[in-house]
């Protein structure tokens, strides 16, 4: 072997190495591509045939479960059972009630978690850290060991009621929209988010922010809250999400129907007769504003989750 010979082929060993590994992240990406593929197909296929189920009797839906024209658009399709659902339940008092509570919850933990999380993250003050690993404890406790004493204690709370004549404030809180808001404001996994995000933004900002006269109040409105858009629309989606799912709750603390949310009204649907066409009406009329809010916060939902997987 020539010296030529012995140089040409120390040059083409790194060209080698390169094409290799460029080979195998493509495999690697194409692989990643087919998994993601086929999770999305067995997420969305109960979506679908929820979906296109509701649009057809329950004799065609019965008839298509054994090929893919239970996934599919076709057949005698109307919106009768849509129709049905408004018929047979208040639908729409229940969509306005759940509609209520998830906003009231959401709006008011967003004020109430992103402040506790910047007084733990931001402020200094003795025993901060012994109050966060209290509030990360209480994810451990499962709601159903406090349903009950807590039922006791909101049947003696005060509550405020609108009268004809203004405010009425009577005993007990349950029937009230009180009831189905006020437990699900402080959010533990909603505090730890906060407290993360907040940690990592430097410090130097406050120092300088508190040199030109500005509170901690200040900060936190005009600093930490601007740049923290994607931790709050991260939040809102995990915190919107039982809100509007919440069924054993109110299940136990509302008794008129008149207060009752979404979930709670799917029970009405399973008494006497089932018709299956109406049940995936109904629950598609109560998934739809699911999906359309996390498609609305997707980008600063996936933004967020990147970062902080990235920081731990």
């Amino acid at each position: 072997m020539t010296a030529a010979d012995t140089n040409k082929d120390v040059a083409t060993a790194p060209t080698s190495r390169r094409r290799g590994r460029a080979a195998t992240k493509r495999r690697s990406k194409i692989l990643t591509y087919v998994g993601l593929t086929l999770a999305a197909i067995v997420a969305v296929f109960p979506l679908l045939f929820m979906i296109f189920s509701s649009l057809k009797p329950d004799a065609q839906i019965f008839s298509d479960l054994g090929s893919l024209r239970a996934f599919l658009p076709v057949g005698d399709l109307s919106l009768d059972n849509y129709a049905g659902v408004f018929n047979r339940v208040p639908a729409g008092r229940f969509i306005a009630n759940s509609i209520i509570v998830t906003v009231a919850i959401v709006g008011l933990g967003l004020i109430v978690n992103s402040m506790i999380g910047f007084a733990i993250s931001r402020m200094r003050w003795k025993g901060k850290n012994i109050v966060l690993s209290l509030v990360l404890a209480t994810l451990m406790v499962p709601f159903e060991t406090i349903a009950v004493p807590l039922v006791f204690w909101v049947a003696k709370l005060p509550s405020i009621q609108w009268a004809v004549d203004g405010f009425l404030f009577k005993q007990g809180m349950l029937n009230t929209y009180q009831v189905q808001i006020l437990p699900y404001i402080a959010n533990a996994l909603a505090i730890f988010l906060f407290a993360q995000h907040f940690g990592d933004i430097p410090k130097e900002i406050d120092e300088a922010a508190r040199v030109d006269g500005a509170g901690w109040w200040t900060i936190y409105r005009k600093i930490i809250v601007p740049l923290s858009g994607p931790t709050f629309a991260t939040v809102a989606i995990i915190t919107m999400l039982p809100a509007w799912n919440s069924y054993l709750w109110p299940l136990m603390v509302i008794q008129q129907e008149s207060m009752r949310p979404v979930s709670v009204g799917m029970q009405y649907f399973f008494q006497l007769n089932p018709v299956w066409g109406q049940i995936m009406a109904y629950g598609t009329l109560i998934t739809l504003p699911v999906l359309i809010i996390f498609v609305i916060f997707q980008r600063s939902f996936v933004q967020s989750l990147a970062g902080t997987a990235v920081k731990g």
